[in-house]
């Protein structure tokens, strides 16, 4: 990568779906070398998936300088609520290829899901803004977020999700806190158990 760099062809690289270890390791031999070494990680993120972006990387984000790049903040569609009743025929989730997605969506956790993003549209509505575009702001507000890859079926779609931007300041200390109140799935590291 250094080389590629060093010729233009890039201006940086990253890494996808590396534990925090593996891009320590590659960080590492790259200054012993003399080498360019990642400045990114793309790892999923989003209201449902919250362990390694929150666990596993900030340390990363503080002692080198690590960002995340975001995949995912919708959680392949299950975030905007149109699985809410049942597996639209023109959803992602209705394709063969994506049959894991429909069983996810229709498990008794899918489920479970779906009650959640019913109590998280109360929140988007107390914001002014979308269910999508919460999700993102959500994403977006973590320091260690450097940006979100947003997939979008249309222009429509694409305008809306970029809303996210004008929520991201709507999301006080006390919105976060209603959020994961309604999440529940907050991971805790060893050090917020004081005694």
């Amino acid at each position: 990568m250094t080389h590629v760099i060093n010729n233009g062809m890039s201006m940086y690289w990253g890494t996808s779906r590396w534990s925090a270890m593996e891009i320590m390791e590659a960080y590492s031999v790259a200054r012993q070398f003399n080498l360019i070494p990642p400045v990114c990680e793309q790892a999923e993120y989003h209201l449902f998936q919250r362990d390694k972006v929150e666990m596993q990387l900030p340390e990363l984000y503080h002692k080198i300088g690590v960002g995340v790049v975001s995949w995912s903040p919708l959680a392949c569609g299950i975030i905007t609520g149109k699985y809410e009743n049942g597996i639209p025929e023109s959803s992602r989730a209705s394709m063969k290829s994506y049959q894991w997605l429909k069983e996810k969506i229709l498990s008794e956790d899918g489920r479970k899901q779906q009650a959640k993003l019913k109590e998280l549209t109360h929140i988007a509505e107390r914001l002014s803004c979308t269910l999508p575009q919460l999700a993102i702001a959500w994403c977006l507000r973590n320091e260690g977020v450097s940006s979100v890859l947003l997939g979008t079926s249309n222009p429509a779609q694409l305008t809306e999700n970029l809303g996210a931007i004008q929520v991201l300041p709507k999301i006080t200390t006390q919105v976060a806190s209603d959020i994961d109140k309604i999440l529940g799935n907050r991971p805790h590291s060893k050090k917020d158990y004081h005694h």
